[in-house]
């Protein structure tokens, strides 16, 4: 304590432990999902590592000593399957972070009914379903966390995956909706936004001339990697964020936050010179909003 704060220090490392919570990831295995599997599970977690695909919900698995699932989150009874399998594996539900998503690239004029309703689904459906169902659990139990991975294409212009955009924003709303709802029992819901990041799938796509060329528009410069979106998931998983609910933290080198208008050049082309900076000013806040 100092002579004007009595306030306890926290041991802000232990919060970021999660001995011994059950902890299910939905989309383990590969990429961003491996990562999270892995972060939780290091944070001291028993996790259960989902996927549609046996051998990656497998895999995954055995190289994090954790319990694999295998099954179709978008599906009602697959999920009250995982909420008995999981309970009963775990000993409780403590939390899940839910990873699926996938972009279906076409003109927005273009899309049909059918990809419309593929695109909402494997964004949003298994979103919903896990709320409703895991959180009943976690309501039962005192309580949880719920992290979903959105996208920065619910913020911004999503050309060429317009339905995709609307449906991460529709998470994003989602996710305070529930938040407001299911926090007074305990539970939390936040989301990750990412921007572009190097998974198996996109490196595919893109390669390293993609990677090269998004870095070079990042005020990080560099692309993200799985496991920065991993790390953001472990924090909003941990107590370390107790009193964090309903926002959605964007991880994306700053990309969103770049002005699109090249100011510098157009300073040039009118003769406006950069004013001095103002002088420094020493001062400090408490509490302020």
């Amino acid at each position: 304590m100092t002579s004007i704060d009595s306030s306890p220090i926290p041991d802000y490392s232990a919060m970021l432990r999660l001995d011994g919570k059950g902890l299910i990831v939905v989309g383990a295995g590969q990429g961003i999902g491996r990562q999270t599997a892995a972060a939780l599970a290091q944070a001291g977690a028993n996790v259960m590592c989902c996927d549609i695909r046996g051998d990656l919900a497998h895999e995954i698995a055995a190289e994090i000593d954790a319990t694999p699932w295998v099954g179709d989150a978008t599906r009602r009874d697959e999920v009250e399957r995982l909420v008995s399998e999981a309970s009963a594996a775990l000993g409780r539900i403590d939390g899940f972070v839910d990873i699926i998503g996938m972009a279906h690239y076409s003109d927005a004029v273009a899309v049909d009914d059918e990809h419309w309703n593929w695109q909402f689904d494997i964004v949003l459906r298994h979103a919903f379903l896990l709320s409703q169902l895991v959180g009943h659990s976690m309501q039962a139990t005192g309580g949880g966390t719920m992290v979903f991975v959105c996208s920065v294409s619910g913020y911004t212009a999503s050309p060429q995956t317009a339905p995709y955009g609307a449906a991460k924003a529709a998470l994003m709303s989602w996710i305070r909706s529930i938040a407001d709802e299911l926090g007074p029992s305990g539970i939390r819901a936040n989301g990750v936004a990412p921007g572009m990041v190097f998974t198996p799938r996109v490196s595919g796509l893109i390669g390293e001339p993609g990677r090269a060329l998004v870095a070079g528009l990042t005020p990080l410069q560099r692309m993200g990697v799985p496991s920065d979106i991993a790390a953001a998931a472990l924090f909003l998983t941990s107590d370390l964020s107790s009193f964090v609910t309903g926002q959605t933290l964007l991880v994306d080198g700053g990309i969103t936050n770049r002005f699109p208008y090249p100011m510098a050049e157009l300073a040039k082309m009118s003769g406006v010179a950069s004013p001095p900076p103002p002088p420094a000013v020493a001062h400090a806040s408490e509490g302020s909003p």
